[in-house]
C-alpha cells in the first residue's frame, strides 16, 4: 500500500504547483521518499536553475547535492516562498503529524517560515483523528529525558527511543533525543501539544498544527486530488 499513491501524489504536486515554484526565489525542501520524487522531477526538469533552496535536514541536502543543486543554510533565509514537504498522518482540517525521518524540528521551522505549505501523501497517511496509526515524535534536550519519561508515564503513553542505524537513540539534526510517543486516536490535538511544549526539554513535537495550505493526496487505484486549507500559523500568520 502507498508506493503507487506516493507516485501519483508527486506527479499531481509537480504539475499543480510547478509555476509556483517557477515564480518563487526562495523554495524550501522537507524530508522524506515522496518529496524525494518531486526533487528528482523539478531538478530533471531544471526548475530549481537559479533558485534558492533551504532544506530541513542534512539527508535531503545530500540529495539536493546530488543533483547538483546547492542548498543555503535555513539561518540565512528568513523567509520562503513556497515549501514542500510529505506527512505521517494527516486528518480532516489538515492537521498533522510528521517526524518519521527525525527531521521535525527543522521541518516546522521551514514550515513557520514559508508563505505556502504544500504537503504530498499517498491515501493510506489520511486518517479520520491523529494518533489512529502513527506515533507523535518528539524532540527532547537529553538532560530531561527522566524527567519527560515520567511525565510521559503520567499521561498514560507508551513511548520508546528511536533506533536506528547505531547504538543507542537516533539523535536529531539539532543534537535532540527523538522519542515516539504512542498516543492513540487523540480528542484534541492542540491540548496535548500546549501540555508538551509547556515542558523544558521538550523542543518539539511532531504535531503539525494548523500550517497547512495544501495537501496533495495520491490514491493507490490512480489519480489525487489536491485538499485546500484555512492556515492560522506562521510567519505571514502570526
Amino acid at each position: 500500500m502507498g508506493d503507487r499513491g506516493k507516485i501519483e501524489a508527486a506527479k499531481l504536486a509537480v504539475e499543480e504547483f510547478r509555476d509556483a515554484v517557477l515564480d518563487a526565489g526562495i523554495i524550501g525542501i522537507g524530508t522524506g521518499s515522496t518529496v524525494s520524487r518531486v526533487i528528482d522531477v523539478f531538478a530533471d526538469e531544471g526548475v530549481f536553475k537559479g533558485k534558492t533552496v533551504v532544506s530541513s535536514s542534512i539527508d535531503t541536502v545530500i540529495k539536493l547535492s546530488s543533483k547538483g543543486i546547492h542548498a543555503v543554510h535555513p539561518s540565512s533565509v528568513a523567509v520562503v516562498d513556497i515549501y514542500f514537504d510529505g506527512a505521517d498522518e494527516v486528518d480532516p482540517f489538515g492537521n498533522m503529524i510528521k517526524g518519521r525521518g527525525a527531521a521535525l524540528y527543522g521541518e516546522k521551522m521551514l514550515a513557520y517560515k514559508s508563505l505556502i505549505n504544500v504537503f504530498i501523501v499517498d491515501e493510506s497517511k489520511t486518517v479520520t483523528k491523529l494518533g489512529s496509526s502513527k506515533p507523535v515524535p518528539l524532540e527532547v534536550n537529553r538532560w530531561m529525558l527522566g524527567t519527560i519519561e515520567i511525565l510521559l508515564d503520567k499521561m498514560g503513553y507508551r513511548y520508546e527511543y528511536r533506533k536506528g542505524g547505531k547504538d543507542g537513540p537516533v539523535i536529531s539534526d539539532f543534537g535532540g533525543v527523538v522519542l515516539d510517543v504512542y498516543t492513540g486516536p487523540i480528542e484534541d490535538p492542540f491540548s496535548i501539544e500546549e501540555k508538551l511544549l509547556y515542558v523544558p526539554g521538550i523542543v518539539e513535537t511532531g504535531l503539525f498544527l494548523g500550517y497547512t495550505d495544501y495537501i496533495v493526496v495520491g490514491w493507490d487505484k490512480g489519480g489525487g486530488e489536491v485538499r485546500r486549507y484555512s492556515r492560522s500559523r506562521g510567519v505571514s500568520y502570526s
